[in-house]
């Protein structure tokens, strides 16, 4: 893998452990020779991670409407900044230059990105890994909701299966490199279970 793709929140959170968690991955994406993908900004634990990736030598390409967000304002330090017109614009381009996705705690726009990526997997619009960094149990909660939607057949087992939920990087990171995409029928297929 040579990018990979990180979503999570532009706020710091209640716990300086996500913040934390975003330093790990940092050092595991610069050990690893991986080249971060992200939103661009420099606040919350966006900035966290850009920051510890650069201090660490690393490469870090972030994406950001031009524009758009006042409150994410842009990380001046980034090794390359591409600036686009739209929120559609920043997550297509952000899905074309990754090869693979990686979800750290955040509000609903890191969840929106995840399920929308998750999704394009499912309809088979790429075939990269996707993984959620369950840092402190914060995504509990929605594993459970996944749970639930299968057991009421809204979402089929192997898709749900394509997330590759951990709580360490490194394990992501190794699950990535072995990573073979389901082969799924259709989505409207789901009564076929």
């Amino acid at each position: 893998m040579k990018r990979i793709c990180v979503y999570c929140g532009s706020a710091d959170g209640a716990s300086p452990e996500y913040a934390n968690a975003a330093q790990r991955v940092a050092a595991a994406f610069v050990e690893g020779g991986i080249e971060l993908v992200y939103g661009g900004a420099k606040v919350g634990v966006m900035g966290a991670i850009a920051d510890a990736v650069l201090a660490a030598g690393g490469t870090v390409i972030g994406v950001l409407p031009k524009g758009l967000f006042r409150a994410e304002v842009p990380h001046s330090g980034l090794t390359e900044l591409i600036e686009v017109k739209s929120m559609h614009e920043r997550k297509s381009k952000m899905a074309e230059i990754s090869d693979g996705f990686i979800a750290l705690p955040g509000g609903l726009g890191t969840i929106e990105e995840l399920f929308e990526i998750l999704t394009w997997a499912q309809l088979g619009l790429h075939r990269n890994p996707v993984g959620l960094l369950n840092v402190n149990g914060f995504y509990n909660k929605l594993l459970e909701y996944l749970d639930h939607a299968v057991t009421e057949r809204f979402i089929r087992p192997q898709h749900k299966d394509m997330i590759i939920v951990e709580t360490e990087i490194d394990t992501i990171l190794s699950k990535f490199s072995s990573y073979h995409p389901p082969t799924t029928k259709k989505w409207f297929d789901l009564t076929e279970q």
